[in-house]
């Protein structure tokens, strides 16, 4: 029978393996050296869980000291670097896997945080922060607008898929069945959000163009 740790420690290597490739992605995008798309294969697949690991105090974080999420997060790299290719035609096939990689996270963050005794919001705060992390720091070390800021339904399909393996834990439901049912929510909100275009609202006009109007209007004859 497997237990509830290593089931979270198979959904954090699924995940790592996933993220990663989508930093070796950005980097090559980017026209990094080999070097460099390794890095961000490790930092896109691995951030989000350091940042978790450490907040809760696990420390040293697990992907330092399991040598798994180094070798996963190699591997992803080296595949991309010498597959490039083949993984860009896959762009709607990664899109999907990156939907499963932050359901993967979103809801092994979660339980982690819970074995360490966080509350509930937390918890589900700590299990969106485990699948955006990673991506978080790949665009800012690319100079890059992070892209769950701006992305389709991204941080709150991980809140949700975390909320739900919260609420399962307090209502005393097994944790299989709850990291199903959130990765599932998570997974599909991600899907529709990528199929459908789904996104939260967002400002119309930026500060600059409401100032620009704003003069534009006091400079009219009255």
């Amino acid at each position: 029978m497997i237990t509830i740790e290593t089931f979270v420690r198979i959904l954090d290597l699924g995940g790592t393996f996933v993220f990663a490739i989508s930093g070796a992605v950005a980097a090559v995008n980017r026209r990094l050296d080999i070097f460099g798309i390794v890095v961000l294969s490790f930092v896109a697949g691995n951030f989000g869980g350091i940042g978790r690991d450490v907040l809760i105090g696990a420390v040293p974080p697990a992907a330092l000291t399991d040598g798994r999420y180094l070798l996963v997060s190699v591997l992803a790299g080296l595949l991309t670097f010498f597959s490039y290719a083949g993984v860009d035609r896959l762009h709607s096939p990664v899109l999907l896997f990156d939907a499963v990689g932050l359901s993967f996270f979103a809801v092994a963050g979660a339980q982690k945080a819970i074995a360490f005794g966080l509350s509930p919001v937390m918890s589900a705060l700590l299990g969106m922060l485990t699948g955006i992390g990673g991506g978080m720091t790949r665009d800012v070390l690319l100079t890059e607008i992070p892209q769950v800021l701006r992305s389709d339904l991204y941080a709150v399909a991980a809140l949700a898929g975390a909320s739900v393996v919260v609420i399962g834990d307090m209502l005393g439901l097994p944790y299989g069945a709850s990291a199903l049912a959130g990765g599932a929510l998570c997974f599909g909100l991600r899907f529709m959000a990528i199929r459908h275009g789904w996104h939260l609202p967002v400002a119309l006009l930026s500060a600059q163009e409401r100032a620009g109007i704003d003069r534009s209007d006091d400079e009219k004859p009255h």
